[in-house]
């Protein structure tokens, strides 16, 4: 049997940018999407702490090292620039496998540099 279980998760990123005008998905600062084992072009599953929206959508690289967290296209209508928002990955794995495995979890700071816990 597969499950699907929690992969990677960026708890409590600050949106930096809401950029309506381009097609779609998340931009992330790379050095965080390294920290979180997370790759472009991954759904996600976003959660505004704001306002209580919940969507899916898919990562772009962003720049490395500018904290850069950006929702693009209709995703951007979700978010307000300094709301804080969780962005989660998820995998399928075995059973037994996901009983053992352990998510990567990342804390950034309040300009979204790394901090992993």
């Amino acid at each position: 049997m597969m499950v699907q279980i929690l992969k990677s998760k960026i708890h409590c990123a600050r949106v930096t940018e809401a950029n309506l005008s381009y097609m779609g998905s998340i931009t992330i600062d790379e050095d965080l999407m390294d920290a979180a084992n997370m790759i472009a072009g991954e759904k996600v599953a976003i959660t505004n702490n704001n306002n209580g929206e919940r969507f899916e959508t898919y990562i772009i690289k962003g720049e490395r090292g500018s904290g850069c967290v950006c929702l693009n296209g209709a995703a951007a209508r979700k978010v307000q620039v300094n709301d804080i928002i969780i962005i989660m990955s998820y995998a399928l794995m075995d059973f037994e496998e996901a009983k053992k495995f352990k998510p990567t979890i990342v804390f950034p700071d309040q300009r979204n540099n790394k901090v992993i816990e």
